[in-house]
């Protein structure tokens, strides 16, 4: 007889994974769809591009992608991929209807896309930063996970929702205001949101996966940074994503209403002027 102690090799497979914001090879998407698509779940993934051709770091190829995340399915496991700007308030439902549709039920969303930059410091915000911050990091998440409760269905096995959080509540992060207040209104709800949805059978946690170098790192800014890493180096895409895969398993199916951090021991300070 097998021993309930030995682990699954492949603790996802059967399952259908949404994680959203895949689009570069180089994020805390598409490192966390590698990730659970080699532990065998089938992986829908949401992308939106035009937000990664703002940014310094640009867009990369969607085919390449789709490709590197399809290497690693296994058996019979699927990938499906679109894409949608969750700054229109329809653009959730759309999104999950399109999903159902396609694909049927399924068993985990994970909230990663993120609005960055057009941010300022307390003097210099305007209304429509702090709104389109709210309303792509915040409202489309909360949106989200409601019509993912509205699916899912608890004969079926246990939901996860994760959301994604910053370091907001461990030191500041200067001229990031309207990113803060939307990053921190999702840890914020997410006890209050697990709460409730346990009696759907459905977890819900949320993760910081503290400094990651998704490409932005310069030389002189990780100067910078390497003192306040223990290990010597900056987090990898591949820390949270092992993170958030775990919690998607039914090793963690009594973990919610948690926000984890995962940093490495990244220590917060700077000089007082």
């Amino acid at each position: 007889m097998k021993s309930e102690l030995i682990r699954d090799l492949y603790p996802l497979k059967g399952r259908r994974v949404l994680i959203t914001g895949v689009s570069r090879r180089q994020g805390i998407g598409y490192a966390t769809a590698s990730q659970v698509a080699a532990w065998g779940a089938s992986v829908i993934i949401h992308h939106f591009q035009p937000h990664d051709n703002e940014q310094s770091w640009g867009s990369d190829d969607l085919n390449e992608v789709v490709k590197g995340i399809k290497a690693e399915l296994i058996d019979d496991a699927f990938l499906y991929d679109l894409s949608g700007d969750f700054y229109d308030p329809e653009e959730p439902k759309r999104v999950m209807d399109e999903i159902n549709n396609h694909s049927g039920h399924i068993d985990a969303l994970v909230c990663n896309h993120a609005m960055s930059g057009s941010d300022g410091p307390i003097g210099e915000l305007t209304v429509e930063m702090l709104d389109k911050h709210w309303a792509v990091n915040a409202r489309s998440s909360i949106l989200l996970a409601q019509y993912f409760a509205k699916q899912h269905d608890s004969k079926l096995g246990r939901g996860r929702i994760i959301f994604m959080s910053s370091g907001q509540r461990i030191g500041p992060m200067l001229g990031e205001i309207a990113y803060v207040a939307s990053k921190g209104a999702l840890a914020d709800l997410t006890l209050t949101i697990s709460d409730q949805l346990a009696d759907q059978n459905i977890t819900v946690n949320t993760v910081n996966p503290g400094p990651v170098d998704t490409g932005y790192m310069t030389k002189e800014l990780w100067e910078n940074l390497k003192p306040m890493f223990p290990f010597g180096r900056m987090g990898q895409p591949e820390d949270p994503a092992r993170l958030i895969a775990w919690l998607l398993t039914d090793e963690a199916s009594w973990i919610t209403g948690q926000i984890i951090n995962t940093e490495g021991g990244f220590g917060r300070w700077r000089p007082h002027s």
